[in-house]
């Protein structure tokens, strides 16, 4: 629904938000709260986006959590463990998963080659962000607009080390990316099962808040809803189309900020079950957002970084078509009866959807006989298939329902599904 890069999101028609991405800008440091709308958690200024699959329709804008340009000054800290924390004695839950995860948070720097007075280049760092050391090759899973643009990337963990990062794969769609570093002895993260998250779960978000100096920053909240989708907001300032969807998000109130995209939203288990990528900022003009953060879920951010680590890319499936979620309130504007589903807005000439005959406003209820019910359904039913694959649509268009196959394509950049 909302949406930033550390951003905000808003409902259609009933509230508007602005999303942040999670990440701090070189120069200036800028807490979620004083950004605008959805975006990833950073202090640049954000932008107005819809959110294509919020459940009440809603515009808002949204911030990345990407980077900040402060350069980390990092304090030991012990690896990570591997056994699960103990839940016996909550007044300590929260400091065992911090000391079990944090060694395993990076800082990284994305830093970009500028041209000085005199015509000379020099690299400088361009914003900071955070990640999450996967695995005891070095890989580290963050977002993409964390990475993105980066002539090199320094990843500095907590323990003091620091490393030239190596790009593996971005993948904008989703807003993912692996960088792998070349360590010895590193601390891992454990990945857990988001599938089990339920609402009012007790969470907790590290990352490198603004940047600021002595290693990672640890906040606490609860899980406030999921299933969230969300559209990011653009990356260039002269777009009006938005950015990707992101489907499948984990809300949360736990407090993100800039510098904290990238990092990890952990169970109480110590378990890594979301990469924090964007918080709400403004409601409306003059009305801040409280406590409205979104997580990819590690569900869907696994098999992206087990694609990212073996081809580099990933091909998603393409149907071609702008859409929102239906709902009772979206069914009575409109004078439809179907309440659920996906209400098509266009069809991209030429694509999948329209060589298969969908039109505008033509609502789809389920895909393969599987009902779209929640917000992030039809997302999740078309990317647990392969560009190529043959899908049938159950399609409401007008008073008449009817089964419509499709032939997935392979979505192109920057598009939506």
């Amino acid at each position: 629904m909302l949406r930033t890069r550390i951003t905000i999101f808003s409902v259609i028609g009933i509230i508007a938000l602005t999303l942040t991405a999670c990440s701090a800008s070189t120069g200036q440091l800028t807490s979620s709260n004083s950004q605008t709308p959805l975006a990833a958690p950073t202090a640049s200024t954000p932008s107005t986006v819809l959110p294509a699959n919020a459940g009440i329709p809603v515009t808002g804008s949204v911030t990345q959590a990407g980077s900040t340009a402060v350069s980390p000054t990092a304090t030991s800290a012990p690896a990570a463990a591997s056994a699960p924390v103990g839940l016996g004695n909550f007044a300590t839950a929260i400091q065992q998963v911090a000391s079990k995860v944090k060694p395993a948070i990076v800082q990284i720097t994305n830093e970009q080659v500028q041209i000085g007075q005199f015509n000379q280049p020099f690299t400088t760092p361009a914003g900071v962000g955070s990640g999450v050391i996967i695995d005891s090759q070095g890989h580290i899973l963050t977002n993409y607009h964390v990475v993105s643009g980066a002539q090199r990337l320094l990843v500095s963990l907590p323990d003091g080390r620091s490393f030239p990062g190596k790009l593996i794969g971005t993948d904008p769609q989703t807003d993912l990316a692996v960088v792998q570093i070349s360590a010895s002895n590193l601390p891992v993260a454990q990945l857990g099962d988001a599938s089990q998250l339920q609402v009012g779960d007790w969470v907790v978000a590290i990352g490198n808040a603004l940047a600021l100096a002595g290693g990672p920053t640890v906040s606490a909240g609860v899980v406030s809803a999921l299933g969230r989708s969300v559209q990011e907001p653009s990356s260039s300032s002269s777009s009006s189309t938005g950015g990707p969807l992101l489907y499948d998000l984990i809300q949360t109130d736990a407090p993100i900020n800039p510098g904290n995209s990238g990092g990890a939203l952990i169970n109480l288990s110590g378990q890594v079950i979301g990469i924090n990528t964007l918080v709400a900022g403004q409601a409306e003009p003059g009305v801040q957002a409280q406590g409205i953060g979104f997580a990819i879920s590690i569900a869907t951010a696994k098999p992206i970084a087990d694609q990212l680590i073996k081809t580099g890319h990933v091909n998603h499936p393409y149907l071609g078509i702008t859409y929102e979620p239906l709902n009772p309130a979206i069914a009575a504007q409109l004078g439809i009866s179907q309440t659920q589903g996906a209400l098509i807005g266009n069809i991209v000439p030429g694509s999948p959807a329209d060589l298969a005959g969908l039109q505008a406003n033509d609502v789809i209820t389920a895909v393969n006989n599987q009902k779209l019910v929640q917000d992030s359904d039809l997302g999740l039913f078309l990317n647990s298939h392969k560009p190529g694959d043959k899908v049938t649509l159950t399609v409401v268009r007008g008073n008449k329902t009817e089964n419509i196959q499709v032939t997935l394509g392979t979505m192109p950049a920057s598009a939506n599904p």
